[in-house]
């Protein structure tokens, strides 16, 4: 898959809940790179954890349906996304 081919897009997902320090960003690089997906996730200073994940739109669904499945590390009270076209620029999915 090009990141950069007309059908990619960017997901970002900021995740509400008991998020940080359960092993959510682990997790979620797990299914990202299950699903062929790359981007990051990240620990905000608020106790969220920001998602940014591109490639194909159903793609990044299947991460969204997957960090509101209530099957995560820790607890997730809420899911807010941002759709975006892709950028590029990662290589992978890291845990920032």
């Amino acid at each position: 898959m090009s990141i950069n081919s007309d059908s990619a897009v960017r997901l970002t997902a900021w995740v509400h809940g008991k998020v940080q320090g359960v092993g959510f960003r682990w997790w979620t690089r797990s299914r990202a790179l299950e699903i062929g997906l790359v981007g990051q996730a990240r620990n905000l200073p608020d106790g969220r954890v920001a998602v940014v994940a591109e490639g194909d739109r159903a793609a990044c669904e299947r991460l969204l349906e997957a960090l509101r499945s209530g099957h995560t590390p820790g607890r997730v009270d809420q899911v807010v996304e941002q759709w975006t076209r892709a950028r590029g620029g990662f290589s992978g999915f890291v845990e920032a």
